[in-house]
């Protein structure tokens, strides 16, 4: 008995989220968020490092390091959504062609575009979101820890200063020296070896503070004798006293902004070549992140003795490929070797090509000759 169905019966139950597509999206999620945050992790932990350096020279306060650490994540993080979701792409559908699930996919009629349309439901809000994080809120990490690096500088005379340890500061003018500090940052046995209008001195106390006063911000030093004299010379003055202090001043310097600190705003209305191309560079993220997805669906076909990770190597030589190309391209477009529109879409269009080119051999040329003779019928 045949039944005969409402026209666009089919069309009209089909529901907005398949099964397929709940599957993949949430595979695609859990693993780019493994992959994203080992990346992310790996990174920041290497730049750290040089941060770290900073505070042990008394460059950056202990206070903001985690504030320095926080900002650094946000930039790793905005740089490597790309990478991530690439080989969250790549290691969920190979482990579905090696499960055998894309055969089940394509004997229930589902193609390329069933595929497509599944990862395209993740891939596309996140290029919304990356292009977000990558024209305004990575600048304004950048340009944040820049200041908080900037006023701890201006601000480290004393700061790093570790009991028995000498401590060095304003390139050999001043050097510290304590025996021990109390838990009420009380400094004993304080040797201090300073330079005043270029006659050299030497500070021995018993006991020194740091304190903010009004008139600014003074080490006090308790109980101990001052020299100062030219070596050589026979004319020393030899002071003790009980209570001596010594004004901190403050150094300002003008704080100079890197590249990826500059606000996209004035990227945007910026002709000068080194703007124009940190602008595309920002611009590559989000680019990036669509079109490194496109390429991993037919990537991810492996054979069955490939393994999941068949083609991660594959997948690591192109992205490496394309994240040196960009930067060859925005150093060309800085040095004007080439035009600005050419290193916008140049190395994009590389991509792209690429992908429709793995997707041909994944299909079958013939295939994508029909698709382009009924699109041009149409």
């Amino acid at each position: 008995m045949e039944t005969d169905w409402p026209k666009g019966y089919k069309i009209g139950r089909r529901p907005v989220l398949t099964v397929l597509d709940k599957l993949i999206v949430k595979d695609l999620l859990k693993t780019l968020l493994s992959v994203w945050t080992v990346l992310v992790v790996i990174i920041v932990s290497r730049k750290f490092i040089k941060i770290l350096d900073l505070a042990i020279d008394g460059h950056v306060a202990n206070e903001t390091l985690l504030t320095i650490l926080a900002l650094k994540t946000i930039m790793a993080s905005v740089s490597f959504l790309p990478a991530a979701l690439f080989m969250a792409v790549l290691m969920v559908l190979g482990r579905m062609y090696r499960d055998q699930e894309m055969s089940a996919v394509s004997s229930a009629g589902g193609g390329s575009a069933t595929i497509y349309r599944a990862v395209y439901l993740l891939v596309l809000p996140l290029s919304l979101l990356a292009a977000g994080l990558s024209l305004y809120v990575s600048p304004w990490a950048a340009a944040r820890m820049e200041q908080i690096i900037h006023k701890d500088d201006e601000s480290s005379d004393i700061r790093g200063i570790a009991a028995g340890r000498f401590s060095e500061y304003g390139q050999g003018d001043l050097v510290f020296y304590v025996e021990n500090i109390g838990t009420d940052k009380t400094m004993h046995n304080v040797f201090v070896q300073h330079r005043q209008n270029g006659i050299p001195g030497i500070i021995n106390a018993e006991l020194a503070r740091i304190k903010d006063l009004q008139d600014g911000r003074f080490v006090v030093f308790e109980h101990g004798r001052k020299t100062q004299g030219q070596p050589g010379s026979l004319t020393y003055i030899i002071e003790e006293f009980a209570e001596y202090a010594v004004r901190l001043e403050d150094k300002v310097t003008a704080i100079s902004y890197p590249q990826e600190a500059v606000a996209s705003n004035l990227l945007w209305s910026s002709a000068v070549m080194r703007d124009v191309a940190e602008l595309q560079r920002r611009l590559t993220i989000p680019a990036g992140t669509i079109l490194l997805s496109f390429l991993a669906v037919p990537l991810a076909q492996i054979s069955p003795r490939g393994g999941v990770y068949g083609n991660m190597l594959a997948g690591f030589l192109i992205y490496f490929s394309y994240g040196n190309l960009a930067g060859v391209s925005q150093s060309w477009v800085t040095t004007e070797i080439i035009p600005a529109w050419l290193g916008l879409i140049g190395v994009n269009l590389l991509l792209l090509l690429a992908g429709a080119v793995l997707l041909a051999r994944f299909y079958g040329w013939h295939w994508l000759v029909t698709k382009l003779k009924a699109k041009v019928t149409l």
